[in-house]
Parts: C-alpha cells; sequence; structure tokens
C-alpha cells in the first residue's frame, strides 16, 4: 500500500467512526431529534441543556472515544508498515472522524462543531496537547461561562502546542511530515472556528448564552444557541 492510499484510509476509517452521532442517539432514545432543540447542534452543550447534565457526559465521553478508537484502528492497521509517519495517519484518521462528526451523510451533513472529537484526537495521538488544551478550555468556561469561547481558545491553544512540542522532538517524524501534520491540525482548527462563526458574532456583540455546568442557573430569556 502507498503512503497515499494510506493517508486516504487513515480519513475514511476516520469518517466512519464519525458518523456515530451521539448525541442524536440519545436524543433518538427520548424520543427527539436534537437537531429540533435549543442550538440545534448535534453535540455535548446542546444535550447538556436541553436534556441534563447525564446525558451531556454520555455525549461528550462518546464523541471523544469515537475519535480515539478510530485512531488506536489506524495505529493496528499500519502500525508496522509505517510507523515512520504513524502520528500523521493518526491526525489524519482524527481529522476523518472530525469531519464525519460534523457532516454525517445519513442527517444531511447536519451534525455537531466536533470539539470533543478533536478533544479524543489529542487524548490519543499528543496527550501533552490534551492538557493543555483542557487547561485553556476550563478556565476560559469556567472563568467566563462561555463553552465556545474555552472551545475557541482550546483548540487554537493546540494548534500552537502542536508546532512547540513537534519541533521539540515529540512525534519523531521528519519536518516534511510535521509541516504536513500542523496544516491538517490548523484545518481542523480552522473547521471548528467556521462551525463556531454564529458563537462568535455572538460573543463579539455580548449575546452570547451562558452556561453554569453546576448550578441550575439558566439564561431562560435567551434562545439557546451555542
Amino acid at each position: 500500500m502507498s503512503v497515499i492510499s494510506a493517508r486516504l484510509l487513515s480519513i475514511l476509517i476516520g469518517y466512519a467512526f464519525g458518523l456515530f452521532q451521539t448525541a442524536y442517539f440519545v436524543g433518538k432514545a427520548r424520543g427527539v431529534d436534537i437537531r429540533t432543540l435549543g442550538s440545534g447542534n448535534s453535540g455535548t452543550t446542546n444535550a447538556l441543556r436541553n436534556f441534563g447534565k447525564k446525558a451531556g457526559f454520555i455525549v461528550l465521553v462518546g464523541d471523544i472515544l469515537k475519535c480515539v478508537f478510530a485512531i488506536v484502528c489506524v495505529n493496528i492497521i499500519f502500525g508496522n508498515e509505517f510507523a515512520a509517519i504513524l502520528p500523521l495517519l493518526d491526525i489524519y484518521a482524527g481529522a476523518g472522524t472530525i469531519v464525519g462528526h460534523c457532516f454525517p451523510v445519513y442527517m444531511q451533513f447536519r451534525g455537531g462543531k466536533g470539539v470533543a472529537c478533536f478533544g479524543g484526537l489529542v487524548i490519543a495521538a499528543a496527550w501533552p496537547l490534551a492538557i493543555l488544551g483542557t487547561i485553556v478550555f476550563l478556565a476560559c468556561m469556567f472563568g467566563t461561562k462561555y463553552v465556545s469561547l474555552g472551545s475557541l481558545l482550546g483548540s487554537l491553544s493546540v494548534f500552537i502546542g502542536s508546532i512547540v512540542i513537534g519541533q521539540l522532538g515529540f512525534f519523531h517524524m521528519t519536518q516534511g511530515a510535521l509541516i504536513e501534520l500542523y496544516f491538517i491540525i490548523f484545518l481542523m482548527v480552522a473547521l471548528i472556528w467556521f462551525q463556531h462563526r454564529a458563537n462568535i458574532k455572538r460573543l463579539l456583540s455580548g449575546k452570547e448564552r451562558k452556561t453554569y455546568v453546576f448550578s441550575s442557573k439558566n439564561e431562560t430569556g435567551k434562545k439557546a444557541k451555542s
């Protein structure tokens, strides 16, 4: 198998895993399509707001794990033949999962925003980035109560961090492969920001809805959009 075929297969494997829409299935178990509620987004925050903390946690874990499983699968398939670029193939698998999550073909390409899947990618492919992204995300979310801001800045910190640890030798690949890896991560962060474009507008206008994870407090006067 060629390296190009390995890249493409990694993406397809990831996309197949990404099609498992945790929030959608949790909603269907309750007799409702989550995309008809709140923000219309099939993701963790919308599940949390409409179904409660338990459902939100299930969706979060499910969306993280499907990316982890995709990367594990790629490691099993290509671990020996393409060991020299395995971290890059892991990133391709994670990217495929995020795309499948955001644009599932059987749901008219209306899925989630990809943040939890992105978290699964960094957990499985580059654990230092998972720590960095989580710290930035939690600091922003608990400091401002804006999940969207935490997602945006957390993903951006991962991209910057990937360059730092990559140049320090974490991925053990050639410079050409590293540049390709940085570019794929950049595209995924750009996708996450694109998926949050409405949130960004509301953040800039001061109209973004806040989320109180450990409180029953809720801004009932505003329609959920995050």
